[in-house]
């Protein structure tokens, strides 16, 4: 499934970029004067490939998943708080709840490895909550430290509910997907995955995470770099990276992005951990960078690194290092008003505005 949909993507055209810069500077503004909001626009025509595209329905998935690694203290919270989360997700209580509901976007939990049975998911609270859907290839990945996280084959079908979850909800009609996540402890594996992938020393991409302590700061460096010893990922092949260092949902969204591309649908990455699957999506397909927006620059030190070897700019720097998709919740919004623009402001000869001469 992997290689077939990486086959399946195709670079955007730039005879739609042209077409839809043309129709921009013909609007009742100086050229370029809407700065990125304009460069939303001409990226979701080119993505379509509709000369008048309309966003449509949105949605952001939130992957779930634990940690074997947890068990080494590399994170400021219990394993337990992952499925605490994702119930919370579901009754409409967390920050991406919030900021999708303020950005008219849908909410979808997706259970792919966390150390828990959700045998009666609560109903969303009044509608406001997120859709559960369980697709649990593991419960929990095993400690990174001690030997490979997953099996390939556990890799592999995780990337697979990623590619899945895309195609069923581009069929549904969902123009633009964000990307979120849940798991204790996972930004240890995606500091794992970044010193790999960039060829940055593990210090350079290691973060505080949850709020830990300087001194367990350094211990978590010392576990990244334990288990890059043991476990030897090649940089070469990212699917082994993931494999031996990564994680459950870290690997679902590097299918959905794989899947969104393949589907010509936008995707929004949110911050660290998701710019790290991103990053996976990346290495197996480069031209899936061609779908993607960068909604945030996360304080985790990592991810800029990653945001950097993909080739993508942040749209937002607020200081967020929450995760669960509230990046890209809020960047929806400004890619949003972007279309808007390009759709309904007035050109020249409508407004009967005098163009520059």
């Amino acid at each position: 499934m992997i290689t077939e949909t990486a086959r399946a993507i195709r670079p955007i055209r730039a005879s739609y970029l042209k077409e839809a810069k043309e129709r921009l500077d013909m609007l009742t503004k100086p050229q370029g004067s809407l700065g990125r909001l304009e460069e939303f626009a001409q990226r979701l025509v080119a993505i379509s490939e509709d000369r008048m595209p309309e966003l449509g329905r949105k949605v952001v998935f939130t992957f779930a998943g634990d940690h074997g690694v947890a068990d080494e203290g590399v994170s400021a919270f219990p394993r337990e708080v992952t499925p605490q989360m994702v119930l919370n997700f579901l009754r409409g209580g967390a920050g991406i709840n919030v900021l999708a509901r303020q950005a008219g976007a849908d909410v979808v939990v997706i259970d792919i490895g966390v150390d828990f049975d959700f045998t009666s998911p609560p109903p969303a609270a009044g509608g406001q909550g997120g859709t559960f859907v369980s697709r649990k290839i593991m419960r929990g990945t095993r400690n990174m430290r001690r030997g490979p996280a997953m099996t390939r084959q556990e890799a592999e079908d995780c990337i697979g509910v990623g590619i899945g979850m895309a195609q069923e909800y581009a069929r549904k009609g969902y123009r633009i997907f964000g990307t979120g996540d849940m798991g204790i402890a996972n930004t240890t594996p995606s500091s794992a995955i970044a010193a790999v992938l960039t060829g940055r020393p593990v210090a350079e991409v290691t973060g505080k995470g949850t709020g830990i302590s300087d001194e367990a700061l350094l211990h978590k460096i010392r576990v990244i770099e334990d288990s890059l010893s043991v476990n030897r990922p090649n940089p070469k092949d990212p699917v082994d990276v993931l494999a031996k260092v990564g994680g459950a949902e870290i690997a679902g969204i590097a299918g959905l992005v794989l899947g969104a591309a393949s589907e010509r649908v936008a995707v929004v990455i949110d911050g660290f951990i998701s710019t790290a699957g991103a990053l996976i999506a990346y290495c197996i397909e480069p031209t899936v960078k061609d779908y993607m927006f960068a909604a945030h620059n996360s304080v985790e030190i990592g991810h800029r690194v990653i945001l950097e070897r993909i080739g993508l700019s942040p749209i937002l720097d607020l200081g967020m290092r929450l995760g669960e998709g509230t990046g890209a919740a809020l960047a929806m919004i400004l890619i949003e008003g972007g279309l808007r623009i390009y759709r309904e402001m007035a050109t020249f000869g409508d407004a009967g505005v005098s163009n520059r001469e």
